[in-house]
């Protein structure tokens, strides 16, 4: 089964994985064979289960080093899986994306390969500026492990922005590549929260859902099947020397400039999306389209 699918990941995007091959091990453990066994699970979830609708996947560079960010929901992070199943399946240039991931995510058994597998690494400074430097793509979700456990009443409305992916990208000079996903935050619609058995069993949260921990782990991990839409907008290019890395008063500015927009971009989606069930009209996707199809930012 793993050859069939390391097969078809050659067969059917060869400029996907003539990158990858005979290359020397990687430090955080992606490999091709990993990559192809959880893109193939994964792209069940986006085909079939989904239908995840994508706009504007050619604004992620083709080469060279950028910063991508998004919002982050959904009690697990499918939304990172899906907008990277999008790149893998529709770029016309596909490669690797970095998402930073917690380290606690890191140590369990079977959602470490999942995360490494699909490109994933600790989520330090550091590893990011590293990645930068190496001109790859890392993918920052500045809300953290606070987005993907928002109650279902607080559902796309960003919190506060960590400013680390302004630093990493004014550090490196890399553009920013906002990527706003509506969908993800209804999967697992989460009720409550309890706090004191999160911290006793050390998770940043401990949701509450309609299902979970109510009812048999099979039926209560089920997320429901909503559509998702995923819009990457434009590459903001930030036209500061690396030496105003250190300006808090600027990195704070340019961080809410970012989540300001990807939260208008948010509102703008819902206001046209039909239901959570089935989504958008196809003629206003494709008019939408044609709206991002401009020259890139600079600030």
């Amino acid at each position: 089964m793993l050859k069939d699918s390391i097969f078809k990941l050659t067969k059917l995007r060869p400029e996907f994985a003539s990158q990858y091959e005979n290359q020397p091990p990687d430090q955080f453990g992606f490999n091709l064979d990993s990559f192809a066994h959880w893109e193939a699970f994964f792209r069940f979830f986006y085909d079939d289960y989904y239908h995840v609708k994508v706009v504007g996947i050619e604004n992620i560079p083709a080469t060279g080093r950028a910063v991508l960010v998004g919002n982050h929901s959904g009690g697990l992070p499918i939304d990172a899986y899906m907008t990277n199943c999008a790149n893998y399946n529709l770029h016309p240039h596909p490669r690797r994306i970095r998402c930073l991931a917690l380290d606690g995510l890191l140590k369990l058994p079977i959602i470490k390969d999942m995360i490494t597998g699909m490109g994933g690494v600790p989520a330090r400074y550091a590893v990011a500026k590293q990645l930068l430097e190496n001109d790859e793509l890392v993918f920052f979700y500045p809300e953290g492990p606070r987005g993907t456990g928002k109650l279902f009443k607080q559902r796309y409305r960003l919190i506060d922005f960590d400013p680390g992916f302004i630093k990493a990208a004014i550090a490196t000079s890399s553009p920013v590549v906002p990527i706003t996903v509506v969908g993800a935050d209804e999967i697992y619609p989460i009720l409550g929260r309890l706090e004191g058995l999160a911290r006793f069993l050390g998770m940043p949260y401990f949701p509450l859902t309609p299902g979970f921990p109510w009812f048999p782990l099979t039926t209560s991990s089920l997320p429901l099947p909503i559509k998702i839409l995923i819009v990457v907008g434009k590459p903001i290019h930030f036209d500061y020397p690396p030496e105003r890395v250190s300006d808090k008063q600027l990195r704070l500015h340019l961080t809410k400039e970012v989540q300001y927009n990807i939260q208008r971009q948010l509102n703008f989606l819902l206001r046209h999306r039909c239901t959570a069930f089935t989504g958008w009209n196809e003629q206003w996707l494709k008019d939408l389209e044609q709206s991002l199809k401009s020259k890139p930012q600079n600030k």
